[in-house]
């Protein structure tokens, strides 16, 4: 972020700021940024908490004028010195092309160029034309047929796990969580719902369906995984009967629902349970596959 406002003069204003974050980090082998296809095209809402907790440190200023907002970089360090090889070369590639370029031209360059970030754009008609706005209608995923996945957010940006929400078309996520809170940046209710609501998923917490915070503590090998779960699944899932059956219902107005909490795999989770324990029901046909 910062070899990027010092490469291009210091200043740039918000739309600029992710759009060029966004190229640079297209470029990268491993991307130090991941984005979502936002109403305005790609959109990183870790860069943008980023940018916000460098400018409650004073190494950047956020200025409004005239209705944009500006970043302006305070701290006087060279960065640029400090990149990689590879990624000097890279910011130098950025500079040279677009170091002229306004809002509108870096707008229209990443729609025409990354189609699958302008399916949520609320503009794109403004920028492309109609064979562009083809190619960005394909990228759009929409499935009729009933599906029912799980997924958790161990080991991912808040980017990368909506992107995997986005292209399977998930309509609803619903939080199966006691305590709807977590350390790592997104996955808070009120951070992950905003966060859902952007792109355009409904956002649910069911903390019946959760497991207490203080039963989880002492989970060191497998057995204890599987006395935990074995526990779950008698007490909990059986006293919230009716909690699971109105999951299921919810297939009927949003026929594309995850549940998530936070382990990586749903065999080490409680969802897999209520995956299992939804598979068990009478009648039920609807698929399930785990993120």
């Amino acid at each position: 972020m910062f070899s990027i406002l010092e490469a291009f003069g210091g200043k740039l204003s918000r739309t600029q700021m992710q759009k060029l974050a966004f190229i640079f980090t297209r470029w990268q082998e491993k991307k130090a940024f991941d984005f979502v296809p936002y109403r305005f095209g790609c959109y990183s809402f870790q860069l943008n908490q980023d940018l916000q907790a460098l400018t409650t440190r004073r190494h950047l200023e956020e200025q409004k004028t005239n209705g944009y907002t500006y970043w302006y970089k305070l701290d006087k360090t060279s960065y640029i010195t400090q990149l990689r090889q590879m990624d000097r070369e890279l910011l130098a590639r950025l500079s040279k092309k677009f170091q002229a370029a306004n809002p509108d031209d870096l707008i229209a360059y990443t729609y025409i160029h990354y189609p699958y970030y302008a399916i949520n754009s609320t503009i794109a008609e403004q920028y492309l034309d109609k064979d562009q706005l083809e190619r960005v209608a394909q990228q759009r995923r929409n499935f009729d047929a009933k599906k029912l996945f799980t997924i958790g957010y161990e080991g991912i940006s808040l980017e990368h796990y909506l992107n995997k929400l986005i292209v399977q078309d998930v309509r609803l996520l619903c939080d199966v969580r006691k305590n709807s809170y977590s350390m790592k940046y997104g996955f808070s209710k009120s951070q992950l719902s905003h966060a859902c609501k952007q792109v355009g998923i409904t956002f649910l917490h069911l903390p019946e369906l959760g497991i207490e915070s203080n039963k989880r503590k002492e989970l060191k090998t497998l057995d204890n995984y599987r006395t935990l779960f074995h526990e779950y699944e008698s007490s909990t899932l059986q006293q919230n009967h009716s909690h699971l059956l109105k999951l299921a219902s919810l297939l009927e107005r949003y026929p594309r629902i995850a549940i998530t909490c936070f382990e990586a795999s749903h065999t080490m989770c409680h969802r897999g349970c209520i995956a299992n324990a939804l598979k068990a029901l009478p009648n039920w046909e609807t698929p399930i596959a785990h993120l």
